[in-house]
């Protein structure tokens, strides 16, 4: 296969959206186990096998959408809607994938491969017939996030926060209202089935909801017992013991409403929320955003 024929199907694999597959992740960071090198590679191999059902998710969207996206101005260049992947070379390779990304699946563990064919089936029905649906559509989509965060869970062995696990919860469901009202917006109903049932007014309201519960969410865990046992700032306490008692992740709130604010802002100002994988990381305000929590989350979390 020549290179050019590679770089199509890495297209068309979307590999830019591999991103979101980090979410398994999540379970290792928050419980301080992040550089423990079983654990970590044992969530790589996870997210490795996430990335190829992502990727394969990807390409049977693609077939079903095919009437849509050759009447949208950016999808109608994907591979497959601009001709240069047959329909028949698309299928051959989504069952391929998810049949190797399955096999992979139960090297792991049995629990790991029950959610990995969860993952696929939510995604070929959501594909099939739940995306075409106002509202289970975007519910739809955080199922995917929440799959993938318990994914991280089971190959890592520890333990995600209630409030956290909420707030990954309302934040994809955020980001999916935010996806929907820049797509009902900017391409109007005719690129997507479930968009002829949307209002605006309706999805300024589910944005508006998620928003406030992400943070709600995210903020009762930065308080929670859970945040406090993992930021056991040992360094300082040496010097200080009254700020073992304090619970400082909670100063990294400001920078998640400040982001949120951001991606909405993005929105409703450029109405740039359709492609989020774009936004997240070519915005400079939200990436700096972004790169502190991080920062002084590890901070919190492993240095202190």
């Amino acid at each position: 296969m020549d290179t050019g024929r590679i770089i199509t199907y890495l297209r068309a694999f979307r590999v830019n959206q591999w991103l979101k597959n980090l979410v398994v992740f999540t379970a290792i960071i928050f419980s301080g186990q992040l550089f423990d090198i079983h654990t970590f590679s044992m969530c790589v191999y996870a997210f490795l096998v996430f990335c190829i059902l992502s990727s394969a998710s990807y390409l049977l969207n693609d077939i079903i959408d095919y009437p849509y996206d050759i009447k949208h101005p950016i999808k109608k260049k994907r591979p497959i809607a601009a001709g240069l992947i047959t329909v028949p070379q698309a299928t051959s390779t989504v069952f391929l994938m998810t049949l190797a990304a399955l096999i992979l699946s139960i090297f792991i563990s049995i629990p790991f491969f029950l959610l990995s064919l969860a993952y696929i089936l939510l995604h070929f029905f959501y594909s099939l017939y739940l995306k075409k649906q106002p509202v289970i559509d975007i519910f739809t989509i955080s199922f995917s996030f929440m799959i993938r965060t318990f994914a991280g869970e089971i190959v890592s062995g520890f333990h995600i926060p209630i409030w956290l696990l909420l707030t990954i919860f309302y934040i994809s469901l955020f980001m999916a209202s935010v996806k929907r009202h820049a797509e009902l917006v900017v391409q109007g109903k005719d690129t997507r089935e479930s968009l002829g049932r949307y209002k605006t007014h309706l999805l300024d309201f589910l944005t508006y909801i998620f928003a406030t519960a992400t943070i709600l969410a995210y903020s009762t865990y930065t308080y929670s017992p859970d945040a406090v046992s993992v930021t056991s700032l040992g360094v300082v306490s040496q010097h200080f013991p009254a700020t073992e008692t304090r619970k400082w992740m909670m100063i990294t709130i400001p920078l998640v409403v400040y982001g949120i604010a951001r991606y909405a802002q993005l929105l409703y100002e450029r109405y740039e929320g359709e492609r989020p994988e774009k936004v997240i990381t070519t915005d400079v305000p939200l990436v700096i955003t972004i790169f502190l929590w991080g920062v002084i989350v590890i901070g919190l979390i492993y240095v202190f």
